[in-house]
């Protein structure tokens, strides 16, 4: 009997740090906490994270899910989700008493409390974002109506016309590239050059240590895979930060099971990360898928290490 042929070699690079942030973790242990403490069901006003593995994972513990609070039974628990929410959502949630948890990151609150301040100072605000995302909906709802111009591109930057370019400020989304929004301030900062900017930069800091560890391993990979979801902003930033640090053939899975093996080809070296939300059992997943065609050599690319915790609310903690 003869032997199989041999696997073909490959180097699987890791970036370092991927996958979980302090803010996902802390949002994830709030409902788990819930549940632990209430008994289900718990509301939950959105995808807690965008990440439809940890959903399902909480929905099978209890979690139910929803898009408004009007589908929220009275008297009932809704816990709000990691990238916030306009003041509109408390606000109702306390008229129809409702008991409410907020998973907000506290990096994202950070940027809600900016927003305020500088509009308290009577600036005119702009947020760098992205439309419709949750987090900038969010943002832009802690003031009122007209209060937050959105730019998104270099391109808005230049048309921008404010009401007063002396009295001008602006804070970002926390999950941008870290690359596209330096140009866009860039650009504010040439046109206006007394706008006001955060005291520290509103990009988390998860967001920009999983784009430099991309950076660090894309030049060298056939290949580069993302692990997360679509509409987790901080995911499809890593694809585009691999292909522009030198790997074009850079996809985003949520899943094994999504890789185009074929559309993969015969590569040498592959790169591996996950987006913040991406918990590391699918890394390990996707580790195992290419085990099972490969002889895989593993190599770790660490750009930093990561020790931050977030407290929890006292109410479940307690």
């Amino acid at each position: 009997m003869t032997d199989p042929s041999p696997k073909p070699k490959l180097t699987l690079i890791l970036a370092s740090p991927r996958g979980f942030c302090a803010g996902v973790d802390r949002a994830i242990q709030i409902v788990e906490m819930a549940l632990e403490k209430f008994g289900p069901p718990v509301y939950v006003r959105h995808e807690i994270v965008h990440n439809r593995f940890v959903v399902e994972a909480l929905e099978r513990k209890g979690a139910i899910f929803v898009e408004e609070l009007n589908e929220v039974p009275e008297g009932a628990r809704v816990i709000f989700s990691a990238h916030g929410v306009p003041k509109s959502v408390p606000e109702e949630a306390k008229r129809r008493e409702l008991i409410y948890f907020d998973a907000t990151c506290p990096l994202v609150s950070k940027v809600h409390i900016e927003a305020e301040r500088l509009h308290a100072r009577g600036l005119e605000i702009i947020l760098i974002g992205h439309q419709g995302h949750p987090e900038v909906i969010g943002t832009m709802g802690q003031l009122p109506e007209g209060a937050v111009r959105l730019i998104e591109t270099v391109a808005d930057a230049e048309a921008y016309r404010p009401r007063d370019a002396e009295k001008l400020a602006f804070v970002t989304q926390t999950t941008l590239s870290v690359d596209d929004t330096a140009e866009i301030v860039a650009v504010l900062q040439r046109r206006f050059p007394g706008i006001v900017g955060p005291h520290k930069e509103d990009i988390c800091y998860a967001t920009t240590n999983r784009q430099d560890a991309v950076k660090a391993i894309a030049p060298r990979a056939d290949a580069l895979i993302v692990i997360g979801a679509p509409n987790s902003s901080n995911s499809m930033r890593l694809v585009e930060v691999a292909e522009r640090a030198g790997c074009p053939r850079s996809v985003l899975v949520q899943r094994a099971a999504d890789i185009d093996w074929q559309a993969l080809g015969e590569p040498h070296t592959v790169g591996l990360t996950a987006g913040a939300s991406a918990p590391d059992i699918l890394v390990r997943e996707v580790i195992a898928a290419f085990h099972d065609r490969f002889d895989v050599t593993i190599e770790d690319v660490a750009v930093a290490r990561e020790s931050m915790q977030f407290k929890l609310p006292r109410s479940l903690a307690g």
